[in-house]
């Protein structure tokens, strides 16, 4: 069986499952409509949502892979649009009762997979495989939770790993750009889902998480993207052979909410392809990442900002074992040297023009937001790849004549050492984000 054929067949398997969750339950209560057409007892348990985003990005740079190795050949290069569809999300939720709950989302990411076999009159016949259209589909989240009391709850399944600002906040609608803020969205998973368990609760002014997971790959670090692709895995499962643990503390108060997460785990040999070899004996590739994020609003005003550190132990063995790891077609790794450290900070600040007028729940924002990041603090000895050190800049505005949807334009500039190109781009895209239920 095909990989994509894997993925469609895996992601029906968890539509059919959330759809028979629901049903089950529909089955066992008394579905009743009253005189004064209120909603059955089943629908106002069930809660079904959706998120996502429509973009169009031109490029005022070259897209060659050779763009920083030859900088100059390309510093004249011509420009390149995108359309795309980076995120559509369908989420399910319901309630059981006694403190039981269930929510799944399924994400389809750039358009999802479209693959066929087609049997070719033109080829006298031929069964032609053919792709027409690149994406992903991916179970983002699917859990099952117990709730005791607001200060105690338990969800296993399939997870959101809420370490920095973006995973925590991941809806379109809960950041200002066209796309997700560039620095997090580089260096840390994003969105961070894995499979594992949480406790979570609320006091008062504070929520607090603590969650146990399969700890992150090495072989999937890079020098582009740190850690970014680290949680994935290109097999049926996902390799656990080392564990690992989240926490976020979030603290609340009239218009401030400052947070701090949290990521711990030993990454080397957490993959099928392993190493006994003596001279990785004792490797442990530990990873450790904290950050920080706060969100203020007074009045028109909102401001966001992040700070993330992680450091990867043993960076330079990890940087040779994985430079070494098969090459041969399909390889699923990266074959990169890997950053000890990386590191990114945000801060976006938005500007509602129409907070103090009375157009129902119109918005009119207009922002700025500046983004710094390093996905490569090279090991001792390596070669520093200085164009993995960004500072970005972009404003624009987003419009909402709901609060469901925002549509959004953005201009910005990837600025990069003395030596390579500096990188502007234009943005434009229509947001959504949105809750239905019966209540």
């Amino acid at each position: 069986m095909t990989h994509t054929a894997m993925v469609h067949r895996f992601t029906a398997i968890c539509l059919l499952f959330s759809l028979s969750c629901i049903a089950n339950a529909v089955a066992q209560d008394t579905i009743t409509i009253p005189t004064g057409g209120k909603a059955s007892k089943v629908l106002d348990r069930l809660t079904v949502g959706t998120y996502g985003e429509a973009t169009f990005k031109y490029n005022f740079y070259s897209d060659n892979v050779f763009r920083y190795t030859f900088a100059e050949r390309y510093r004249d290069a011509k420009g390149h649009g995108q359309v795309d569809v980076p995120h559509a999300v369908i989420m399910l939720g319901y309630d059981f009762g006694k403190g039981w709950s269930f929510g799944t989302e399924i994400e389809f990411e750039h358009g999802g997979i479209e693959a066929a076999i087609e049997l070719e009159t033109e080829e006298t016949g031929e069964y032609e495989k053919e792709t027409e259209r690149g994406g992903e589909v991916a179970l983002e989240q699917f859990w099952v939770q117990k709730s005791f009391n607001q200060y105690a709850n338990i969800r296993a399944g399939h997870i959101v790993v809420p370490v920095g600002a973006t995973n925590n906040a991941h809806l379109p609608t809960q950041f200002y750009g066209v796309f997700r803020p560039e620095g997090e969205n580089t260096i840390l998973p994003c969105t961070w889902h894995e499979t594992g368990i949480s406790f979570w609760g609320r006091s008062k002014h504070w929520r607090y998480e603590l969650q146990l997971l399969p700890a992150l790959n090495s072989s999937m670090f890079s020098v582009g993207r740190w850690a970014n692709q680290a949680s994935a895995s290109p097999y049926e499962f996902r390799p656990a052979n080392r564990l690992a643990f989240a926490a976020r503390v979030d603290y609340t108060l009239p218009h401030w909410r400052l947070s701090l997460s949290g990521y711990v785990g030993n990454t080397f040999n957490n993959d099928i392809v392993t190493s006994n070899a003596e001279k990785y004996k004792g490797v442990k590739g530990t990873v450790a990442i904290g950050a920080f994020d706060f969100k203020c609003s007074y009045g028109g005003f909102l401001a966001r900002g992040n700070f993330d550190y992680g450091h990867l132990d043993q960076a330079d063995a990890i940087s040779v074992f994985n430079r070494r790891l098969s090459n041969s077609n399909g390889s699923p790794y990266p074959h990169t040297e890997v950053g000890e450290s990386a590191i990114a900070a945000g801060l976006e600040v938005g500007y509602d023009i129409f907070h103090t007028t009375k157009l129902n729940k119109m918005k009119l924002v207009v922002f700025g937001r500046a983004d710094y990041y390093d996905s490569y603090n090279p090991p001792y000895g390596f070669n520093d790849y200085q164009w993995s050190e960004r500072l970005c800049f972009s404003g624009g505005i987003n419009y909402a004549p709901i609060p469901q949807i925002v549509v959004k334009a953005e201009g910005g500039v990837r600025t990069l050492n003395t030596q390579y190109n500096n990188e502007p781009w234009f943005a434009v895209g229509i947001t959504w984000a949105a809750m239905f239920n019966r209540h």
